[in-house]
């Protein structure tokens, strides 16, 4: 049988992504499976001028019936796809637990070629396995290998047209099997299959000398100590922060200038010197070119934070990182692994979203990903700083301490929910796997990360254009028709706010001050516009448009591209300057002057006074900052949450934040001024609760909903990717 298809299935950490990355290189295809969010890779590669077509299942330790979503797609896939032939990569290091899933293919009579990788580990254990012994054995074509040195592809080739089918493997069950519940069937054909895969690995596999302790077994000893495993795991995470967000935060400027030249104010000379229509101009440079700014500005910090996870994944350490935090994340439901995302959410909530990809089952990766924006990000930081420097100029560090511990008891929430809402999961016992330690592959660090860096802007990125260009044409558009009213009161959005402010009375928001309305929507572009927002609609609220004064600027790209280049070197000096404070909280030392504030966060003086006559005191101003932390994500955040777990599981959870964020503001507002109309504050408070109960009814009714859905059978005819 000829096959012009592979599919690589194996072990989690058995080298399978890494054959992948060097088998098709940077021409891979990524999406999701079928009715679920599991990333899907898949791409071609070329041996000898023939070219094969070869799809990387999940990494899988069984394809039992009743397993994980992983599993199940890994054992619908393979039991549906007999056109494929099959590459079993087993870390040779650990032969026998590889050997298992081995043993689970060949029963099921699907074609499989095995392919033994980290032979260097095993020489250097002092032990040998007799490939010819194991090809006898499995009765499979055997290629030895270790990926981490220069592999000769010449012989996939070789094996892929020389393959002939072979006799499925039949095991010996107890006669138990024939009269035992289900249950008990189970564990007894799991017991025969592993002592067939222990009977096989001794008969293969020679000790040349005693065997001693490795190196990462030593090693071991240190990272994952009692005493020393919570520090040296707190310190990568401070460099897994310094990595993503200062240093890769540094390179931002530059894509929001070199891009904002290029695709919003170059398209916009370009138009204009065409005599484009208004309408047009508004909506190509300032939409889609300031969709395509924002998500340039998110390319940095994505590209770092992928490259350091894929190094502490490659190196080893990430395993050991989920056990050294595993005791406190399994409290709520969670796996040490998930600590991660979380803290990277502190630094910006879109990279932490992309990060629970790395999580190993679905039911944690939607649970930290609704978690994740409960994390006071950087541009919230932002709005906190103008509302302390304006309401709270002493003891304002204090007030932003408050909301960073709100959102972490939110999230802690949202994960005792999502236990209780998901059926069938018992975190009571967790198996969890400890890699060898290896040094990376640059090319391989280099190609994992480009192409989820390709899949952030080809995914995400869509819907991020999407967004802003709707919320830039509706601030930009006046009620006479006109453009160019962005953050102004003439604005069609502005209008709108001004109508829908009395939705937001109840949590201390007059009709007088819609702008904080304004800033609420245009939040929902990025979280740290609402500063620029209610700035410029502060400080202009009582002029009139025609006493405001545009200063024209003539268009130069190469005055754009070297002021961008420029930012550079600052940025990483202001980086390298800021290494003790990767959160910037430092911006909060400033809130005691207004003077000095204004001039930190560059906006007008006269901001600060018409924000405390138009909010209700501190009070107020704190209803406000609570809902800022809590309510929709910003669109780039969405846009991940979509990629990550898929269009339904993203709109519960913005549906649920901004559940939270409405019962937290207007119930902590009415509860401040409950002496001034008591009845009225008791009807709102009763309000705010029947939000909050709806909320949580969304979330477990979804959760129980996505318990019980059953993942669709994967065949060529159902995955449009397989063609």
């Amino acid at each position: 049988m000829k096959f012009d298809k592979i599919a690589l299935i194996g072990n989690p950490n058995c080298g399978k992504t890494t054959l992948f990355n060097l088998l098709t290189g940077a021409k891979q295809r990524i999406g999701n499976w079928p009715g679920v969010t599991i990333e899907r890779k898949e791409g071609e590669f070329v041996v000898n001028a023939k070219t094969y077509g070869i799809v990387d299942l999940p990494g899988v330790y069984s394809i039992n019936e009743d397993a994980s979503i992983d599993e199940q797609i890994a054992r619908d896939f393979a039991l549906n796809n007999p056109e494929y032939l099959y590459f079993n990569i087993i870390d040779a290091s650990t032969l026998e637990r590889g050997l298992y899933l081995t043993t689970q293919l060949r029963e099921a009579g699907i074609n499989i070629v095995i392919l033994l990788n980290m032979m260097d580990i095993v020489y250097k254990r002092g032990m040998e396995i007799d490939v010819e012994a194991l090809k006898q054995a499995t009765g499979c074509e055997v290629i030895a290998l270790s990926l981490k040195e220069t592999v000769d592809f010449s012989q996939f080739k070789r094996a892929i047209e020389g393959f002939s089918a072979t006799k499925a493997l039949e095991i010996v069950y107890p006669d138990e099997v024939k009269t035992a519940d289900n249950e008990r069937v189970a564990l007894l054909k799991a017991e025969s299959r592993f002592r067939h895969a222990h009977t096989v690995a001794s008969q293969v596999i020679e000790h040349n000398v005693n065997l001693k302790k490795t190196i990462s077994d030593k090693i071991d000893k240190v990272i994952l100590g009692a005493l020393t495993g919570v520090p040296i795991f707190l310190l990568v995470m401070y460099l897994l922060f310094l990595m993503s967000i200062n240093f890769g935060g540094a390179l931002i400027d530059f894509f929001d200038i070199a891009t904002g030249a290029i695709f919003v104010d170059g398209v916009r000379y370009l138009m204009s010197s065409v005599n484009a229509p208004e309408f047009l101009t508004v909506l190509i440079a300032d939409g889609v070119g300031g969709g395509i700014q924002v998500v340039a500005t998110f390319v940095p910090i994505i590209f770092a934070l992928y490259l350091f996870l894929t190094l502490l994944e490659e190196v080893g350490y990430m395993a050991r990182a989920a056990f050294v935090m595993d005791q406190f994340m399994r409290k709520i439901g969670l796996s040490g692994k998930a600590f991660i995302p979380l803290v990277v959410g502190f630094g910006c909530n879109v990279p932490g979203i992309m990060a629970a990809r790395t999580l190993d089952t679905h039911r944690e990766r939607v649970t930290t990903v609704l978690m994740a924006p409960f994390m006071s990000c950087g541009a919230r930081l932002a709005v906190y700083a103008l509302f302390a420097a304006a309401f709270f100029p002493v003891g304002g560090q204090n007030i932003v301490f408050a909301l960073y511990v709100i959102g972490i008891l939110f999230a802690v929430l949202t994960a005792f929910i999502l236990k209780h809402a998901f059926k069938s999961v018992d975190t009571s016992d967790f198996l969890m796997e400890i890699p060898n330690y290896q040094l990376p592959s640059l090319r391989n660090l280099l190609t994992n990360t480009w192409n989820k860096l390709k899949g952030f802007v080809l995914g995400a990125g869509k819907i991020i254009v999407i967004v802003v260009t709707i919320i830039n044409v509706v601030n930009s558009v006046g009620m006479d028709g006109s453009f160019g009213n962005q953050d102004s009161k003439n604005s069609l959005l502005s209008k709108v706010a001004q109508v829908v402010t009395p939705v937001f009375k109840p949590m201390g928001i007059e009709a007088d001050n819609w702008p904080a309305t304004v800033g609420i929507v245009t939040g929902i572009l990025a979280k740290e516009v609402v500063v620029g927002t209610l700035d410029s609609l502060y400080s202009s609220i009582d002029v009139e448009a025609s006493k405001r004064q545009e200063v024209a600027v003539e268009y130069s790209l190469i005055s754009g591209l070297t002021e961008a280049l420029k930012t550079i070197p600052v940025n990483l000096q202001d980086a390298l300057q800021n290494l003790s404070d990767p959160l910037g909280l430092g911006v909060l030392d400033d809130t005691n002057s207004q003077t000095v504030a204004a001039q930190t966060q560059e906006v007008s003086t006269d901001t600060f006074g018409a924000m405390v006559s138009r909010f209700d005191g501190k009070i107020g101003a704190f209803a406000y900052l609570l809902f800022i932390l809590l309510y929709f994500p910003c669109v780039a955040a969405f846009g991940a949450m979509i990629r990550e777990i898929g269009r339904s599981w993203a709109i519960v959870g913005a549906l649920w934040a901004t559940g939270l964020a409405y019962f937290s503001a207007t119930a902590f507002y009415q509860i401040g001024t409950f002496t001034q109309h008591p009845l009225y504050s008791l009807f709102w408070i009763g309000v705010s609760i029947v939000i909050l109960i709806a909320s949580i009814l969304m979330l477990v009714n979804t959760g129980r909903k996505a318990s019980d859905r059953v993942i669709p059978i994967i065949t060529e005819s159902t995955c449009r990717h397989c063609k």
